[in-house]
């Protein structure tokens, strides 16, 4: 049996170095690229980072059903997951990580229901904003919207499996695989007791009193709160 593991977080919160990451620790892992509209960025390569393609295949693409899920990314880009990556999964012997955001998660959650969902939070909402400002990518009313867009994103948490706090990058690494790795081995009947208790830290009926002050930074600047 394949198991589906979705990973979502805001812009910024460090998802792309984490799956990175376990993507070189954890074996046995199918990723899927991701198709969008959007121009590439810097050195991202097609088929690497994303495979770019028109408005018009992305399009078809969608009348002919070909998409696990797909969504409209500040009402300008498209973004999706092509149902092969889940039929190659399979094929391989292999699980499934889905790097995708909240629309998307939802719309794989109904597809797949045992599918496994993470989501991915920085510490506060003032050192999202540092990190997006240290990338140097965006603009400042980009920033802006990545900002609100992650605030609408993190009040969907409770949605997911899975909450972990990206406050230290090697003490991350380690939960996220202990997730990734308990569940593969809890559903194949060999569960690791350590593994799952790692785990079990960020599930999310166990860190919903660590939430709240992170929840609370990103609603305080949205009603005008400093």
């Amino acid at each position: 049996m394949v198991n589906v593991f979705i990973i979502s977080a805001p812009s910024g919160s460090g998802k792309s170095t984490l799956v990175s990451i376990i993507r070189r620790t954890v074996p046995n892992l199918e990723f899927s690229i991701s198709y969008t509209t959007r121009k590439p960025r810097g050195s991202e390569q097609n088929g690497r980072e994303y495979f770019f393609i028109s408005r018009e295949e992305f399009r078809q693409m969608i009348r002919e059903d070909q998409f696990l899920e797909y969504a409209v990314v500040f009402e300008t880009d498209y973004y999706g997951t092509a149902c092969r990556f889940l039929d190659q999964a399979k094929h391989h012997g292999k699980d499934l990580l889905l790097d995708i955001d909240v629309q998307g998660a939802a719309q794989v959650k109904k597809k797949v229901p045992e599918a496994v969902s993470i989501f991915i939070l920085p510490p506060n909402r003032s050192e999202l904003e540092q990190r997006l400002r240290s990338r140097g990518q965006d603009s400042e009313e980009k920033i802006q919207r990545r900002l609100e867009e992650a605030r609408r994103e993190i009040e969907n948490y409770d949605k997911y499996d899975y909450i972990l706090v990206n406050d230290h990058l090697d003490e991350s690494v380690k939960a996220l695989e202990a997730i990734l790795l308990s569940e593969r081995q809890k559903r194949a009947g060999n569960p690791d007791v350590n593994l799952s208790e790692l785990a079990e830290t960020c599930r999310l009926e166990n860190v919903r009193d660590r939430l709240e002050p992170i929840l609370q930074s990103f609603r305080e600047v949205a009603a005008g709160g400093k």
